[in-house]
């Protein structure tokens, strides 16, 4: 079988590690986007598509993200799978019609995330599962025809809109990627705030994080199943 072809679209303004990871963990040939140098496909003959992570918040006035969020709106229009990951979520719910605010505090560290349902991106995930999180923006209001399918105290985690998934947490982080981000939020938080997540950055919670990884093959083995069977996917409802 021909294998899946995405759009990646590495919104990280120093996309090393991002690269790395998503490289890792997605099974498929990736065709590389430096969204944050205003570099963007001008088709949607993908698979799928994939926004990464970015220090970034969605509503800078930066030239290069209207035109992300029009292409992730464009490429939904379309019909294409989707995934954002953590500001790829805030990316895709703006696209859709939802709305992304400043949070009052900070979420930082190896954190437990609930999902709801049985939705396919977290089939073999427990309920309550661990992540890497960092971000002081979320999804305030999901865009009309969402659900939300994963939440924590600080509030949406996941959302699903027909063949997108915004998820706000970080499951493509190694603990390299968890350390450099973390020491990168000394000015921001304090030495004290980050020393202490770094002190719970260990292979045990890496381990435990690594439940989460599935997510990127059920994304893969859904795109997998919409390209080859579309029809049995929305008899499935899935």
């Amino acid at each position: 079988m021909t294998r899946l072809r995405f759009a990646l679209l590495n919104a990280a303004h120093d996309g090393a590690n991002t690269r790395r990871n998503f490289r890792r963990e997605l099974d498929a040939d990736l065709v590389e986007f430096s969204a944050s140098d205003g570099h963007l496909p001008d088709h949607t003959e993908f698979d799928g598509v994939v926004v990464t992570g970015s220090r970034s918040s969605v509503y800078w006035d930066e030239e290069w993200i209207p035109p992300l969020i029009d292409y992730v709106a464009e490429a939904a229009d379309a019909g294409l799978p989707v995934l954002g990951v953590c500001y790829g979520h805030q990316v895709l719910a703006e696209a859709l019609g939802g709305r992304v605010a400043g949070m009052d505090g900070f979420e930082i560290g190896y954190n437990e995330v609930r999902h709801r349902g049985d939705d396919a991106l977290f089939a073999g995930i427990d309920e309550e599962f661990t992540v890497f999180t960092t971000h002081g923006d979320a999804v305030v209001d999901l865009p009309p025809s969402a659900t939300l399918i994963a939440e924590n105290d600080h509030g949406v985690h996941a959302f699903r809109d027909g063949h997108c998934w915004g998820v706000q947490f970080h499951p493509e982080y190694d603990l390299r990627t968890a350390r450099e981000v973390t020491e990168g939020k000394r000015e921001r938080l304090g030495d004290a705030r980050v020393d202490g997540v770094l002190a719970d950055i260990s292979p045990e919670a890496y381990d435990a994080a690594c439940e989460a990884k599935g997510l990127f093959d059920n994304f893969a083995e859904y795109a997998r199943r919409l390209r080859t069977d579309p029809e049995s996917v929305a008899a499935a409802g899935d």
